[in-house]
């Protein structure tokens, strides 16, 4: 049985996500094994991904850019966001496994 996607520490939301890159639009894609997948527009180019990844899921979770940390996973398509105090979950993320 593999790991979950998400794990919750005290009011910190952390998800571990394997990221799309120059996808055709931004979108939660679904579980991906212990990972949940993010297209993506931004390439993988001077941390651009990593800038775009940030903000979106900062505004789809209802926090200021400085509440989304990224653990794991600078230079790599594998990742391990922390969010710090979610006020909303996006529709497309449903916490069930």
């Amino acid at each position: 049985m593999s790991e979950a996607w998400y794990r919750w520490e005290d009011n910190k939301l952390f998800l571990r996500l394997k990221i799309l890159p120059r996808s055709k639009g931004n979108e939660y894609a679904g579980p991906h094994g212990d990972q949940f997948k993010v297209k993506i527009l931004a390439p993988p180019v001077d941390g651009k991904a990593n800038s775009h990844l940030i903000k979106m899921l900062a505004k789809d979770f209802g926090v200021t850019k400085n509440a989304v940390t990224l653990v794991k996973g600078e230079s790599s398509r594998d990742k391990l966001v922390c969010i710090d105090s979610p006020t909303r979950m996006p529709i497309d993320l449903e916490m069930q496994e």
